[in-house]
């Protein structure tokens, strides 16, 4: 811009507003850029000294807004989604000793004359239980308890009088939850 355009612009009336003050009550205060230094020849317009019209100003500030926000969306995404990995992985790998689990209950249940046997796979069983619940695993529920679909896997069904409506008759196999999600199911008898 040449000098005597500069004046005109400096000089506003009262009722007419340049784009900056119209600018500046629509938006919060920034701190201003430092002018770049002007190059080029005498007559010569230098670039970037042109203003930016309101209505340009409000749609980089919008899209400054939703790049923003759609910034914060990935985040937590990503750090939802990092913590579900690190769920499944625990789970599959809980899953991975369950036979071992397994075994040990059903080593647990023979009678045996060697007292000093049984004592170790007792231990190794509370280990096994102790480290499982360090882990946040925790073993589902099911004798006595009335039938959820949610965590039981019916695979028999009796009739018991001695029994309620839809009641854990018997535990065939133990489930186990990892917080809220299921494991493995508890494989049961249902009675009535």
């Amino acid at each position: 811009m040449s000098k005597s355009k500069k004046k005109e612009t400096q000089e506003v009336p009262d009722q007419e507003m340049s784009a900056e003050e119209v600018l500046e009550e629509r938006t919060e205060p920034e701190e201003a850029l430092p002018e770049e230094p002007q190059t080029g020849g005498p007559g010569e317009e230098p670039e970037g000294t042109e203003e930016t019209p309101v209505v340009e100003q409000m749609v980089s500030k919008d899209q400054f807004l939703r790049l923003a926000a759609e910034y914060d969306n990935y985040r937590k995404r990503t750090a939802k989604e990092k913590e579900s990995l690190w769920t499944d992985a625990k789970a599959d790998t809980v899953q991975a000793f369950l036979p071992v689990y397994d075994n040990l209950e059903r080593a647990l249940k023979q009678d045996t004359a060697d007292e000093a046997f049984k004592k170790g796979v007792e231990m190794t069983m509370n280990q096994l239980k102790e480290v499982f619940a360090r882990l946040g695993v925790t073993e589902i529920e099911a004798q006595g308890q009335p039938f959820d679909p949610n965590l039981h896997n019916a695979v028999m069904h009796i009739e018991d009088e001695n029994l309620g409506e839809n009641t854990v008759a018997q535990v065939f196999q133990a489930g186990f939850m990892l917080g809220e999600k299921v494991i493995r199911f508890a494989m049961v008898q249902v009675a009535n």
